[in-house]
């Protein structure tokens, strides 16, 4: 009996790849090797922040092909866009993201107020060839409240509009006292479930960079949650907590492994 066949006896929820990791700046062994070991639990990856940039350019477009050799696709990160924004090089930054390879890019307003324009961000994304995600809340204003969230559902409404395949929900690296976490890191569970009644659960990603968040977010919306900006190294550990074969989440009816099937008569 093999792995797959095991679980499938105990019951486990079979399900298509909701987490998209990212890499901060590792070397291209160690995505190379995450890859072959969970390349089929990705729904994506992200070569976050800028370190793709200041990198050696060969290395980054090795990392980039392995992604495609293993079907996984890649985004760049929302930062630079934003600078390119400010600096008007939008348009030669979107090039620069084709030519190294990437699927998709990242728009957002986290810490620069650049007045995009979706429809036109979008087209000129797909003339390079690249999907468009846009991140919803900024890196420097705090936890959302009711107002906030009002402001970025009609943000997100427009971007989706406009041709956006996804929205991520920004906590950044800490998930305290940003986005949908307080100062204490604590999910607002309200809050956060209005972006999934307005967008669905197939485009809405939350970003759980840290355990707490990450448990939070699958304990509340259950095992098919889109999670994002969760290190290569954690991976497993969020997949086996969705599964319920964590030992918290074994402890959560809506986790637990359903246990073996009645045998048929």
């Amino acid at each position: 009996m093999n792995t797959k066949e095991y679980l499938k006896e105990i019951g486990v929820v079979d399900l298509p790849p909701r987490t998209t990791p990212f890499d901060p700046g590792y070397d291209p062994g160690t995505v190379k090797e995450h890859l072959r070991q969970s390349a089929h639990l990705m729904a994506g990856i992200k070569i976050s922040m800028a370190c793709w940039q200041i990198a050696d350019e060969g290395v980054t477009r090795e990392k980039i092909a392995a992604c495609k050799h293993y079907g996984v696709k890649t985004s760049a990160g929302g930062g630079p866009l934003e600078v390119a924004a400010y600096f008007n090089k939008l348009k030669e930054y979107m090039s620069v993201c084709a030519s190294v390879g990437l699927d998709g890019i990242e728009a957002g307003e986290g810490f620069i107020r650049n007045n995009l324009t979706p429809r036109d961000l979008v087209a000129m994304a797909t003339d390079h060839g690249l999907d468009v995600q846009f991140e919803l809340g900024e890196k420097h204003a705090g936890a959302f409240d009711d107002q906030v969230v009002d402001a970025l559902l009609r943000q997100g409404q427009s971007w989706l509009d406009a041709g956006a395949k996804l929205l991520v929900i920004e906590a950044r690296e800490s998930a305290v006292g940003v986005g949908l976490f307080d100062e204490k890191g604590l999910l607002n569970e309200a809050l956060a479930k209005r972006f999934t009644q307005n967008f669905g659960e197939d485009r809405t990603v939350y970003e759980a960079p840290i355990k707490r968040s990450q448990f939070a977010l699958i304990d509340y919306f259950g095992p098919r949650v889109r999670l994002g900006n969760i290190r290569l190294e954690e991976l497993l550990r969020v997949e086996i907590y969705r599964r319920g074969l964590h030992s918290d989440a074994f402890q959560r009816e809506n986790l637990r492994p359903r246990g073996p099937a009645a045998p048929k008569r």
